[in-house]
């Protein structure tokens, strides 16, 4: 039983063998917030010197928020130029966005912008950002987070980036994207499965399974030198990777003296040290957000279900008790909200869980959702799913009304992991 139970879980976490095309994701959004800000967005001045088109990207941010309305002024207009606060609210604007784009001479593009209250008649904020022409795109994403932040109250996360896995023929790729889904760019490429990307709390690594060796091993790679080492390479299976907050260690499930246990280990593969030593399998294990505790799934009550211990081990509390089988969770940034996916009536779905107070609540009504994660700013969460019997990516606010989700015209996408903020 034991044995089922384990192969169950690594058929949830893995890949559907199915062919794809190299392109980029495309959002198809269905769902938005309970109140929207109605905002408008001219044409930034001269924006078509720039190798990407500032104004549709923040454009496509807020409207994928779920919180704007997106306004069309059907004009050009910068910065500097004037503004006729009444017009724009009897076009039913409670907010502006201007700016203009100049090609430097060092090559680098200078954007600018201003965000305006038109009900107030003022100025909320205005920034002037120097990037280089690949940075571009970026600049746009930095512009949408600014004016998140100033009207939603919250750290936006659209200039932040997702790793997931995709497969195309017989070849499987580690990809890292902007969170839209632009800018795709190949990490690894192997004919083997590779599962469970994690990234580092800085950004600039992730940790994965691969099965290049013919069995699970745990790598960690660097995204911008690609070197990698083998954090995790003993007998059985080697699997799950967490990082610690700091980044100075990771969290693993080891097969290695027998039925699967939670280990955690040095990033760079030192000072391995056993955490769980039970008579079933422990595996799936999660740093929480203050780095002290240790979420992870455990069948110790007799089906999947998800424990919390102390990051330096000893005794577990079980903390998902609705339904007979729990997996993958997942800890908010906050520490307040840990998503899972459960089975209930036959369906594997996202659920959460109000970790203050112990309410539960479902965000899908898809029937084979995987691998959950929290975006940076917690507001959002980002899981596999099924479309037309392809893997897809879904994201839904943790409140459950705005979705959408990301595809591509073929292929299978699966095992997504939302990178942290960037600094």
């Amino acid at each position: 039983m034991m044995k089922k139970i384990f192969l169950r879980l690594i058929t949830v976490l893995g890949l559907v063998a199915a062919g794809a095309t190299h392109a980029q994701l495309r959002v198809e959004i269905s769902g938005v917030g309970a109140n929207q800000i109605p905002i408008a967005i001219a044409g930034f001045a001269n924006e078509s010197v720039a190798p990407a088109q500032v104004t549709a990207i923040i454009k496509a941010d807020l409207a994928r928020s779920g919180f704007f309305k997106i306004i069309d002024t059907g004009n050009v207009m910068s910065e500097t130029s004037s503004i006729n606060f009444d017009e724009w609210k009897s076009r039913g604007a409670d907010a502006l966005v201007v700016g203009s784009v100049q090609r430097l001479a060092d090559g680098r593009f200078d954007v600018r912008y201003k965000l305006l209250d038109t009900v107030k008649s003022a100025q909320l904020s205005a920034l002037a950002l120097a990037a280089q022409p690949q940075f571009t795109r970026v600049t746009g994403h930095k512009i949408a987070d600014d004016i998140y932040e100033k009207l939603i109250g919250a750290r936006g996360a659209f200039a932040t980036r997702i790793a997931y896995v995709t497969k195309a023929g017989n070849e499987y790729r580690l990809e890292v994207a902007d969170s839209d889904g632009e800018g795709v760019n190949v990490a690894l490429r192997s004919n083997e499965p590779i599962i469970s990307p994690a990234w580092s709390p800085d950004g600039t690594k992730v940790a994965y399974v691969s099965f290049e060796s013919k069995k699970p091993v745990v790598y960690v790679q660097d995204l911008v030198t690609r070197q990698r080492i083998q954090v995790a390479n003993f007998k059985g299976s080697n699997s799950a990777p967490s990082w610690a907050p700091d980044g100075s260690k990771i969290a693993i499930a080891l097969a290695r003296d027998g039925l699967t246990q939670v280990y955690v280990v040095n990033a760079d593969g030192s000072n391995l040290r056993r955490l769980t030593n039970t008579d079933g399998i422990d595996t799936e294990p999660q740093f929480s957000a203050d780095g002290q505790s240790i979420y992870f799934t455990s069948d110790r009550s007799g089906g999947p279900q998800i424990y919390r211990m102390s990051a330096s081990g000893g005794a577990a509390q079980r903390v998902t008790f609705n339904g007979t089988y729990s997996i993958s969770p997942r800890v908010s940034p906050d520490g307040k909200a840990l998503a899972y996916i459960s089975r209930r009536e036959g369906r594997f779905q996202l659920f959460v869980l109000d970790l203050t107070n112990g309410q539960e609540q479902r965000l899908s009504d898809t029937v084979k959702d995987e691998s959950p994660s929290f975006s940076p700013n917690g507001k959002y969460i980002m899981y596999a799913t099924e479309s037309g019997r392809r893997g897809s990516l879904a994201v839904v606010s943790v409140d459950g009304r705005v979705r959408h989700r990301l595809t591509t015209q073929a292929g299978d996408i699966r095992e997504p992991t939302w990178g942290p903020f960037m600094k």
